[in-house]
């Protein structure tokens, strides 16, 4: 499973939303900040705010803070609204052309996969994952820690 960027941009951008407490963050500082794309983000914020996880005061002195406690803020909400779709296969989507689909076990097995992996998000909230202000100051840390997928392999035997 995989999500896509708009998905972890709107994590982001509610995190970062979240440490601010009552201080107004702006696009242009949270893309600066993260060092992706304004536009991207612009998009990001107006799909986030339509769906009141984020208000946006407009003005000169305007910016966006949470529209909802970090505690009613459901993370398998977030990626359900951010998600496009959530085709794992061909068969999945509306341009299905695979030859086995009336035959294939494979779309069950899947679909208990996706919908495991979404009640997993739902078991959280953005409070549960809430970083302070100080995180996100300078200096960043030294070196990226690489923190990757750790799944069960199989044992082999010996």
């Amino acid at each position: 499973m995989r999500l896509t960027t708009f998905s972890d941009y709107a994590l982001r951008v509610l995190l970062y939303a979240a440490a601010a407490g009552d201080r107004l963050i702006t696009i242009e500082e949270t893309a600066n900040l993260y060092g992706i794309s304004r536009a991207h983000l612009m998009k990001v914020a107006n799909m986030l705010t339509r769906a009141g996880y984020l208000k946006a005061v407009r003005g000169r002195s305007g910016g966006l803070s949470l529209g909802r406690r970090p505690e009613d803020i459901r993370l398998g909400d977030v990626i359900r609204l951010a998600e496009p779709d959530f085709a794992l296969v061909e068969c999945f989507g509306s341009d299905n052309r695979c030859i086995i689909t009336p035959r294939c076990g494979l779309p069950r097995i899947l679909n208990e996969a996706l919908n495991a992996f979404i009640k997993t998000f739902d078991r959280y909230t953005l409070a549960d994952i809430a970083l302070k202000e100080h995180h996100f100051e300078p200096p960043f840390l030294k070196k990226q820690i690489a923190r990757g997928p750790r799944i069960a392999l199989p044992q082999r035997r010996a």
